[in-house]
């Protein structure tokens, strides 16, 4: 089937493409919603701005379209970038989150198109634990919940990493995978990747109990470099 990949270059969007690929789908689109606000009911910001380098890396074509980041209007944005592409589905990386799995249902329906959610409903920790076992390199790039603090931004997804992420979980009830938003992730590389993105510069930038890391430069690399 021709897709088109909504994808933000976080980890879940970025696995759902690559199970997709796996399952033999021809990804003719990555889509970049780029949200005006922050506070997005369906988009990641964080660091969006390397979507560019993602899809090079990738070896993709990105259609790249801005929303209001305001609830369900950012609905109609989506709607109108997928009528004007010529594919028969579309890929996202919802795990559990209704909110976005059913509005993209509903997109879909009316559009006249297939709606691949590859990680519905898997379970969280082995889904992260695939992503180690497959050797995507994803760093953690905001934080927004008890429990959390400074140290954790750029942090890479590991074993420890999951571990410690199991530890919230049972203390502070964390989302194992972010589901909820209490942290976002950038992907420098994954099994498709031609190039990988090699992070030149960032800043942490800590608020209250909350933060982020601005990716201020960052550049395409060779595998083996």
């Amino acid at each position: 089937m021709r897709i088109a990949a909504l994808c933000s270059g976080g980890k879940d969007s970025t696995y759902a493409l690559w199970l997709s690929i796996k399952q033999g789908h021809e990804v003719a689109y990555i889509v970049a919603m780029i949200p005006a606000r922050e506070d997005s009911w369906m988009f990641h910001q964080s660091n969006i701005h390397l979507i560019d380098l993602f899809a090079e890396c990738a070896g993709l074509p990105l259609v790249k379209a801005e929303t209001s980041g305001e609830k369900e209007r950012e609905i109609d944005d989506l709607k109108r970038t997928l009528k004007m592409l010529d594919v028969q589905g579309v890929v996202s990386g919802s795990i559990a989150s209704n909110y976005q799995k059913n509005r993209i249902d509903e997109i879909c329906r009316e559009l006249g198109l297939d709606h691949l959610a590859p990680l519905w409903g898997m379970e969280q920790e082995k889904l992260l634990q695939d992503m180690i076992d497959a050797e995507f390199e994803i760093v953690i790039t905001s934080v927004s919940a008890q429990g959390f603090n400074e140290r954790w931004l750029g942090r890479k997804l590991d074993e420890r990493t999951l571990q410690d992420l199991i530890g919230l979980n049972q203390r502070y009830k964390v989302n194992v995978s972010g589901e909820g938003g209490e942290y976002e992730s950038l992907v420098l590389d994954a099994p498709f990747f031609r190039k990988r993105i090699a992070v030149l510069e960032a800043t942490r930038i800590w608020k209250g109990d909350s933060g982020h890391m601005l990716i201020r430069k960052a550049e395409i690399k060779d595998k083996s470099g």
